[in-house]
């Protein structure tokens, strides 16, 4: 069963709390965070960015950064701008987003669980990703970013944080520039901090790495790093039930065709697919429908029978299109490595897909249906990894509200 603990949270002054809350480090690059922090010296970045404070052009991977990052928090917590919450707590985290809100539990989530399959992974990860983590984590002796954690639903669970939702008030409650809403109460009565430990202890058997693969095996190599330090023990964790997430599509850009002239690809397609002209942009509508975008036109491309497979990585769209598409036609063998396609988040919409084609900096886009929770869910079960780039999740969690120190 899952272990969950409350924890101490290092977190900002109510007033102070939509300045300090800043995007997540990895969906930034340095130019990006310098200007998003410019003129707010309160902002989150200075630490989990700290390169912005070091002279442009600094390798963002070495120890200077993650020394400034050590300097910077701790002038945070001196100078009064983040505190350490006295008690342990839960955190209940609610984002809303164009009208739809999910709402999850900030805690600290045990390694161990992380080392025994408790906590299940679908993504392989990236040394050199894990090891800058892993530096920042061993230098500012802290977790600052968040992993995204999913299960299936327990209504008592589910109950416990609705009613402490609706009998208090959040502590920090604001619309950021980019229009989302985020809210965050504090769990500080131990009789509903006890029930809500139990109620994972007792009814969830497991959580599911959605979000954060790369910082959860940083944690998990920290604490390896770290046997005398408790804290190090457990890592900073959102857990979210099921039934509030919504997983967007991962779409994809190619730079040419093989070789292939339009009407000869179309026409090869045409072995695998059911191929539809569409006078609107495609977004599928169901599972092994995809969109084509090409030379200007939309396509509605779909599956035929023997395209894909039962098993629960095999029936994914991003596995349908991988082997029947980019191996089989274009010859993309590892999207991974392979410098000819591109990958866009559905939060950037179609007309992202039709601008990088109509630049010419692209050839052919394609837009796929999401893969769904359930589907997360049964791949991870039977230990297998997703295509890299199958999921994207929005709304991201803030940065700087909630932090683990170790």
């Amino acid at each position: 069963m899952a272990v969950i603990k409350p924890f101490n949270a290092v977190r900002p002054q109510q007033q102070l709390s939509q300045q300090v809350a800043s995007r997540p480090y990895d969906v930034l690059n340095s130019e990006e965070a310098r200007a998003e922090a410019a003129g707010n010296p309160f902002s989150f970045l200075h630490v989990t960015k700290s390169e912005i404070d070091l002279p442009p052009g600094i390798d963002i991977h070495s120890q200077d950064v993650y020394d400034k990052a050590k300097e910077n928090l701790n002038q945070f917590i001196s100078n009064g701008i983040v505190f350490k919450e006295e008690h342990p707590c839960y955190y209940i985290y609610q984002l809303v987003m164009k009208g739809r809100s999910q709402t999850g539990l900030v805690c600290v989530s045990s390694v161990d669980d992380y080392f025994k399959n408790v906590i299940k992974k679908h993504e392989f990860t990236r040394p050199e990703k894990e090891k800058d983590r892993i530096d920042h984590m061993r230098t500012i002796r802290a977790q600052t970013g968040n992993v995204f954690l999913a299960y299936r639903d327990v209504d008592t669970i589910n109950q416990l944080i609705h009613d402490w939702q609706e009998a208090h008030q959040p502590v920090y409650n604001f619309t950021a520039a980019d229009g989302i809403q985020h809210a965050i109460w504090v769990v500080n009565e131990q009789v509903v901090i006890d029930a809500i430990s139990n109620g994972f202890a007792q009814q969830v058997p497991c959580t599911y790495i959605a979000d954060g693969h790369h910082r959860a095996a940083s944690a998990a190599k920290v604490s390896k790093a770290l046997p005398g330090s408790p804290d190090a023990g457990y890592f900073l964790t959102t857990i979210f039930p099921a039934s509030q997430l919504a997983i967007l599509d991962y779409n994809r850009v190619v730079k040419d065709l093989n070789g292939l002239l339009a009407a000869k690809f179309l026409g090869v397609l045409q072995d695998d697919f059911y191929i539809t002209s569409s006078p609107e942009p495609v977004k599928p509508t169901q599972l092994h429908e995809f969109g084509l975008y090409l030379d200007g036109k939309w396509y509605i491309l779909t599956s035929r029978k023997g395209t894909w497979t039962e098993d629960p990585i095999g029936v994914l769209d991003v596995s349908i299109l991988a082997q029947n598409i980019l191996d089989k036609i274009l010859d993309i063998k590892d999207q991974r490595t392979d410098t000819r396609i591109d990958f866009v988040g559905g939060i950037r919409g179609l007309k992202e897909l039709e601008q990088r084609v109509n630049s010419g900096e692209m050839k052919a886009a394609f837009s796929l249906y999401p893969v769904t929770i359930e589907q997360l869910f049964n791949i991870a079960d039977s230990g297998n990894v997703m295509p890299p780039k199958s999921t994207w999740f929005e709304p991201k969690l803030r940065d700087g509200l909630l932090t683990h120190l170790i």
